[in-house]
């Protein structure tokens, strides 16, 4: 039952921080062991998904729904594949440096044997994923996080407005 709770002061708004997360298609560009997203349906408050992670001979898919909190939070409720329990929760406060982004995340295996796989490499993997995220927000919006201000999640009309 891998657990894991992160926060960082990054030096971009929470908007941007928030489009970024929830920019879930685009996952597979950036983020270690994401190999596939597909975005199932979409609304202004909530996005179903199936993510299909990879780790050396196992290929797993997963639905989650997304819950979004403009421009404070994203919240990811499983829905089924592998785990017995996923959670994940994202949330963004602004504060005088950028944004307080508190990363959360919990789950378990259905598998005993992907279980005890990902046990041994979960916390070094957590950070490596939570890394991407910061070096995502860094391409997209420059060290200062000044360069092209947020950017629309696609498929969202109000993201970015």
């Amino acid at each position: 039952m891998p657990t894991h709770a992160e926060k960082r002061i990054l030096r971009y708004t929470p908007e941007q921080m928030f489009n970024l997360v929830a920019d879930v298609r685009r996952y597979p560009e950036f983020l270690p062991w994401c190999v596939g997203a597909r975005i199932v349906s979409q609304t202004e408050t909530e996005l179903l998904a199936d993510l299909t992670i990879g780790f050396k001979m196992f290929r797993e898919t997963f639905r989650s729904r997304v819950v979004l909190e403009r421009p404070h939070a994203v919240r990811v409720r499983y829905e089924n594949g592998p785990f017995r329990y996923l959670n994940n929760n994202w949330t963004f406060t602004a504060v005088e440096a950028g944004t307080e982004v508190d990363f959360f995340v919990d789950f378990e295996f259905k598998s005993r044997l992907l279980q005890a796989v990902i046990g041994t490499v979960f916390n070094e993997a957590v950070r490596l994923m939570v890394r991407a995220f910061e070096r995502r927000a860094m391409a997209l919006y420059g060290r200062d996080g000044r360069a092209g201000g947020a950017q629309p999640v696609p498929g969202n009309p109000a993201a970015g407005a």
